[in-house]
């Protein structure tokens, strides 16, 4: 792949064969971005697991202390009390059966859709449009639920999910590169004990194959996972 001038000067920075410790990897990622926009800087992590099996499917969502510096959109799919909670939560739309069927006709204008659990049969009807965006409410990353204030706070102030993808890798976002070295080591510490605390009892050796962070369109650098520890 033919890489530009601005990449390759980037690249020039890092050292390919070398882990960082997490503070300077974490000052790396800003020197190294070189978009005229505030990128989203992104921490890819190769596990150790096959995702064919149950246990070894990691997926959940977390809320990292200093958000993601994208405020989502929140579509929450409730009725009575909890359709009103949503809208005080700051929700930014809230329907049922209207807006089930607004969403069936191709409207797709929000990030997160969050649902309460007797909704979900209604729902279900669209898993075919909904699944393949990743936007179908899930138990496991807090999307379905009566708590439908509380997501949407969470969702609001920087939750993000994750999940394994087909060869075990978990890629989401920790930031930005306006954001300080400081928050950016915080929200990765954070996204990283979190994955720590999930390793299935199943894997043997190995589980983090390897750690990497990378703002948008730069160049990867490699982190040290023994920093992170620390």
């Amino acid at each position: 792949m033919k890489r530009g001038k601005k990449y390759i000067e980037a690249a020039k920075l890092i050292d390919r064969t070398k882990k960082y410790g997490v503070d300077e990897a974490m000052s790396l990622v800003k020197k190294t971005s070189f978009v005229k926009f505030d990128s989203t800087v992104e921490a890819a992590f190769r596990l150790n697991v096959d995702p064919r099996k149950a246990d070894q499917n990691l997926r959940g969502a977390l809320v990292l202390p200093h958000g993601t510096g994208k405020v989502s959109r929140v579509v929450v799919i409730a009725q009575g009390e909890k359709a009103k909670e949503a809208e005080n939560a700051g929700a930014d739309h809230v329907g049922d059966a209207e807006l089930i069927q607004k969403i069936a006709g191709g409207w797709f204008d929000f990030d997160v859709m969050v649902a309460t659990p007797d909704m979900m049969g209604q729902l279900g009807k669209l898993g075919r449009l909904l699944g393949p965006k990743g936007l179908m409410p899930n138990p496991k990353t807090g999307t379905v639920t009566m708590d439908v204030a509380k997501a949407v706070t969470e969702i609001k102030n920087g939750k993000i999910e994750y999940r394994t993808d087909k060869v075990g890798n978990i890629h989401a976002p920790i930031g930005r590169v306006s954001f300080t070295e400081q928050q950016l080591k915080e929200n990765i510490k954070t996204l990283y004990d979190t994955l720590s605390r999930l390793r299935p009892t199943t894997v043997k050796g190995t589980y983090m194959k390897s750690i990497n962070v990378t703002s948008s369109m730069a160049p990867g650098i490699r982190l040290d996972e023994e920093s992170l520890k620390a």
